[in-house]
Parts: C-alpha cells; structure tokens; sequence
C-alpha cells in the first residue's frame, strides 16, 4: 500500500496545499524524515541531488510554525517573530528554497522571507519589522542583520542547514556555528547533505541532540549518480564545441537545458555564441548583478529562454523540474562539481541525459572523475559536430547545422532596416542640394 500524505499527522491545510500543489504521495526521502521530524527529533539527511529534500524538511517545519490565523496564535509568545531558519549557501538557492515552502504556505498566510546578499538591506529590514514566521537566508546576510539587531534569533526554534557540504566548500562553517550559537532556544535541527566530510559530522555533533541520520538511496540506483540520468562523454575539440553544442541543441526531445562552462568569460562567449545562431539562451554567472542573475532565472522558468549558459554558481541554486539536458561545456574541475552539475535534471523521479564535452587537455582530470565515481567511462570517444555517432546518441535530427531552422526575431533587423531607409532617403536629398549648389555656382 502506498503512503499518501493523507496518512501523515499532518494538518489539513497543509495537505491541501499539498495536494494542490501535485503532491500526493512522499518520496523515499520525505516519508524517512517525516516520521522523525514530525515528532519533533533532530535529523541527518543524506541523499543523491534532486530526490525532494526541501520538501523533506519543509513540510515539518510548516506543519508546526504557529501561523497568525492559528488559533493557538493569540496566546503565542512570539509573535511577528521568526519562529524557523533555513540556512542555505547561495543566493539561486535560497530563492528557490523560499519559492517552495511558499506554495505549502499560501492557505494558512505564513510569512516566509529570503535574505540574501546582492540585494538592499532597507526592504528585506522592512519586511522583518513587519513580521515573519519563516527565514530562509545565506549566511553572510542572516549575520549581518543579527549584527544590526534586525533579525531576533531567541524566538527560532527550528533549524536547517541545507547542502551542508556547499557551506564547507565555500567556508561559511564558522558563519554557520555562530548561527547555532545565536539560537539558544532551538529544539529541533535539521541538517541535509549530499556528501558527509568529517567537519560536517563535527558540527552536527557540536550542535545536534541523537540526531537520526537518514540515508536514502533506491535498491536499483546504487551508484554515486542517480541512476535515471543517461551519461554520454565524448572528447571534443575546442574549435567545433560550438558547433556540436548547437547541433545537439535540436535534439528530438530536448527541452530546457542547462549548459555548464568553467569560466565567466567562457560562459558569456556561449551565450553570445548561441544567440547569434538563433537559440533562447540566457546568461548565469557571477559578474552578473543580482537583479540580472534572477531576471535570466525567472526569463528560463518562464519559457523565454530554454537554454541556460551558467558556471558552478548555479550548480546548486536551480531546482527546477522539468530540465531534460545537461551539457557539460568544460570538464568539470572534480567529480563532486560534475555531480552537482548534472544532478539539475532527472529530478522529482524523471529522466534526464547529460553530455560531457572532454578537451584533450581535460583527460587526465576526467579519468580522475571517472575513477572516483565508478562510471565506466575513462576514455571518451573523439567527436565532431558531423560524427554519426554523436547523431545517434544525442537523437539529432539528420540534416541538422549548426543553426535554428526558425528565423530569429525580427526586431534588431527591423531597426537596422528602418535606419537605412532614412539613410536612403536623405541621400538623394543631399545629391539634389549638391546639384543646386553647382548649378547656382556655375551660373
């Protein structure tokens, strides 16, 4: 018999929003945690990228936020004041995070509030005067605004710490113990990783009370990659990457796409690249403001784009159903990043394929990937953009270039065309005016 949200202690409200949302029945992940997490204990979650982790740990903390609706509001002592903190490593992730526990949310008005670097301090200040039950913040901006007294640790109760093994790569541990350190009233703590490195298990022993740590992995998918990604690698080189970068573009099936490079100035070149041969793509990277970097997000949510040029950055911050391609660009520098990376589709129990260009100069790294994560895959077949065999995996069309059949849009050529007509129209003009001048002239 299959376990339904319906058979959890769950509130109504939150099943509805649930069930409204699509959610009907728990993942391997989400039904292990509940059971502890709902019963107020403290949590380990270990497991692969992309199985439902949010929801894992979102549900239990909505589920038991006293919301100003709430009839047990009236006698709450801490009013207006943030009752659970989840602490993420990147900005991308900490909106997505704050997206999802806003859809379970919405029916019992539960203030949920980002906080993240890259944006004005005023109105994410303005918002915590007013009021909130939920933070979900990057550590750097979660203790500055502790520092200025604006966020009021003492009422928190609940804690997350997600993608724990990020904020050890990108050194926030120290930032994260003096987070715990700031919530002296904290009765339940949550932590979720993919990996489990010794100064991870270091702190959750420092701040976590028997912590159960829950380690899902589903009986055909024992490999260090999610089973349900096709993994194809080739070795490319670089003068014809773009060129088999966009053939494999218009594969049959293909619908949004990440594409991943090393470098910022790789990144944009792709893009740029891709643009003028007729493809939707947008730009993620981290020379971008803010504004920009959640405006490409928001443009490939939507559909105006369906193609995604990003470096590492947005490794961890996309979670977004529905990618069906990864291309790995560049090598990946190690065999964690190539997980993270590809770990953007094949999410929420679909399937994806990824693609990993290797340059010569990238083969001794790749085999280092290879090895780590057993996946059979050490020498990549050398390919070009007009290989058969590179047709045949990827599903490409026959006949297909290196350019989108569909005419790109109108509007740039349109100006230009506009702008030589009254180039046109003035020439005769001044022909004219010279002719009077050398008429009068000669007379």
């Amino acid at each position: 018999m299959t376990l339904t949200f319906a058979d959890l202690p769950l509130r109504r409200e939150t099943i509805a929003a649930l069930n409204e949302h699509g959610y009907t029945a728990p993942f391997p992940i989400q039904e292990q945690v509940l059971s502890i997490a709902l019963a107020d204990g403290d949590v380990i979650g270990q497991a692969k990228t992309g199985t439902g982790k949010t929801l894992a740990f979102g549900i239990p903390l909505v589920d038991r936020v006293i919301a100003p609706a709430d009839e047990e509001w009236k006698s709450f002592e801490y009013q207006d004041s943030p009752q659970v903190l989840v602490v993420v490593p990147t900005r991308e992730l900490c909106v997505q995070v704050t997206k999802d526990l806003e859809e379970i949310t919405q029916s019992r008005k539960i203030r949920v509030l980002a906080v993240y670097g890259g944006r004005a301090f005023e109105p994410q200040i303005e918002a915590l005067q007013k009021g909130v039950e939920i933070i979900v913040g990057t550590p750097g901006r979660l203790l500055d605004l502790y520092r200025q007294g604006q966020v009021k640790l003492a009422s928190v109760t609940r804690v997350v710490l997600d993608e724990a093994d990020e904020m050890l790569d990108l050194g926030f541990l120290p930032d994260v113990e003096k987070i715990f350190a700031s919530t002296p009233n904290r009765t339940q703590t949550m932590l979720f990783s993919a990996t489990m490195p010794g100064d991870i298990i270091a702190l959750a022993r420092k701040f976590m009370n028997q912590p159960v740590h829950i380690r899902t992995q589903d009986s055909q998918d024992e490999g260090n990659v999610v089973s349900r990604i096709e993994q194809h690698v080739v070795r490319a080189h670089a003068m014809d990457k773009i060129e088999m970068l966009a053939r494999v573009l218009q594969a049959e099936g293909r619908g949004p796409t990440i594409v991943f490079c090393r470098t910022k100035r790789a990144c944009q070149k792709t893009s740029d690249d891709l643009i003028e041969r007729g493809f939707r793509a947008a730009t993620l990277h981290g020379d971008m403001g803010q504004a920009a970097r959640e405006k490409a997000l928001n443009e490939f949510k939507g559909g105006k784009s369906d193609v995604l040029i990003a470096t590492d950055v947005a490794a961890r911050g996309i979670d977004i159903d529905g990618i069906t391609h990864v291309i790995n660009y560049q090598c990946p520098e190690d065999e964690k990043t190539y997980v993270h990376r590809i770990g953007r589709t094949a999410r929420a129990g679909a399937d994806g394929i990824a693609l990993t260009f290797v340059d010569w100069d990238d083969l001794a790294r790749w085999k280092m990937i290879d090895m780590a994560l057993q996946l059979g895959l050490p020498e990549p077949v050398e390919t070009y953009s007009s290989s058969e065999h590179l047709y045949e995996i990827m599903k490409i069309p026959a006949g297909s270039t290196g350019r989108m059949d569909k005419p790109r849009k109108a509007t740039p050529v349109r100006e230009k065309s506009e702008k030589n007509e009254k180039s046109e129209s003035v020439a005769p003009t001044r022909q004219k005016r010279e002719r009077v001048r050398t008429k009068k002239f000669s007379s």
